[in-house]
């Protein structure tokens, strides 16, 4: 059996290594390694992919988030709400730019924002609510974009472990996350569903003025050339991550398939299981599976991590301390927020192994060992 990884990107890599071999080596070759023509070939095939009419790709998902709320004009003291269960890039920028976290709970079987939740969190100072598509499952847009449209919120979507999924609204329409609401985000880190073999991000709107002010900000707030209408920053998707991302965006629906398969062979292990929960999957949500997370009920959730990293088998646990807790928050008082289900899961979630490269002796090792265990 080939050694377990959390996510095993040198198996594919290899699949794609000539043609990854020979885009990477084509930008070496006419040394446009700054918006080179990679560049502008991957924003119009990732326009086509996701829908929407603008990309504005940038050095990382978490300038994303932040240059889209720069774009959004949001002034200093201004409440974003946005879920404490998830990374915290999602919540620092919030920090960052001097507006305040407010921090709501999630929902129990999805993982994602509860709108009950978000409703009684609304408050005169609120101005956007940033929901996390968390662990590659949609969030409820629909009745989030009804309580943005009724309040006069934006909405920012942090996409980063969800792009490719499906979002199903009410009407049967579909459309891609990351292109439901005014603007999305995401990050191309090289472990996401589809990653380059370094740092990068995009941004996603259908507004023809606010991707115009994006684009601005993300190159030092140029209209152009040496003339600078607002405060921006620098930040680039270079061409050699443009063109791998090229080649892999042509395998993304590939790589979800795999992932869902994968995913499918852990829910039949455990599904009947009366301590573990398998990842629910929402109606409206077509889940891609960044990560496939249990949540362990009865059974000692660091104790199996600890067991199966005995047997070779990693397995991490996101996230240990959310947001609301940690420490770079202390000023908002955010450690005294009541999020009950985001405390209950923070000391029951574990995540397997999940990416394209898991074969069947692979996932009947790792399932086998974790029965073992919590049916100690």
């Amino acid at each position: 059996m080939r050694p377990i990884q959390m996510v095993d990107l040198k198996q594919q890599y290899v699949k794609i290594k000539n043609e990854v071999d020979t885009a990477i080596q084509e930008v070496i070759d006419n040394t446009a390694f700054i918006n080179g023509k990679a560049v502008s070939d991957f924003i119009t095939a990732m326009s086509a992919y996701s829908g929407s009419r603008h990309v504005i790709p940038c050095a990382n998902g978490t300038d994303a988030l932040q240059i889209a709320m720069m774009a959004l004009d949001l002034q200093p003291g201004d409440e974003v709400l946005t879920p404490s269960f998830t990374f915290i890039a999602t919540t620092e920028v919030v920090a960052l730019l001097r507006l305040k976290p407010v921090f709501v709970d999630v929902d129990p079987k999805t993982f994602c924002i509860d709108p009950a939740a978000l409703k009684k969190a609304i408050t005169p100072r609120t101005k956007a609510i940033l929901p996390v598509h968390l662990y590659g499952q949609a969030a409820p847009m629909e009745e989030i974009m009804q309580i943005a449209k009724e309040h006069n919120l934006f909405i920012i979507e942090d996409n980063a472990q969800a792009i490719g999924a499906d979002y199903t609204f009410k009407n049967g329409q579909k459309k891609k996350t990351g292109s439901l609401a005014a603007i999305g985000a995401t990050s191309f880190f090289p472990s996401k569903n589809l990653g380059c073999y370094g740092d990068g991000g995009a941004i996603f709107t259908d507004d023809d003025t606010l991707a115009s002010r994006l684009k601005m900000i993300a190159n030092h707030g140029q209209s152009r050339r040496y003339y600078h209408d607002v405060v921006g920053c620098n930040s680039r998707l270079d061409s050699i991550q443009a063109a791998v991302l090229n080649v892999k965006l042509k395998s993304l629906d590939a790589y979800i398939a795999a992932r869902r398969s994968a995913a499918d062979y852990y829910d039949a292990a455990f599904n009947a299981h009366p301590k573990i929960q398998t990842p629910y999957r929402a109606p409206y949500s077509h889940h891609v599976f960044h990560q496939y997370t249990l949540v362990l009920e009865g059974a000692d959730r660091n104790g199996l991590n600890e067991y199966l990293a005995g047997k070779n088998i990693p397995s991490m646990i996101y996230y240990p301390v959310p947001a609301h807790r940690q420490k770079m928050f202390a000023a908002f008082g955010s450690e005294t927020a009541s999020l009950p289900v985001t405390d209950w899961l923070t000391e029951r979630v574990i995540s397997l192994p999940m990416h394209t490269e898991l074969d069947e002796e692979q996932l009947k090792y790792i399932t086998t060992s974790v029965l073992e265990y919590v049916n100690k």
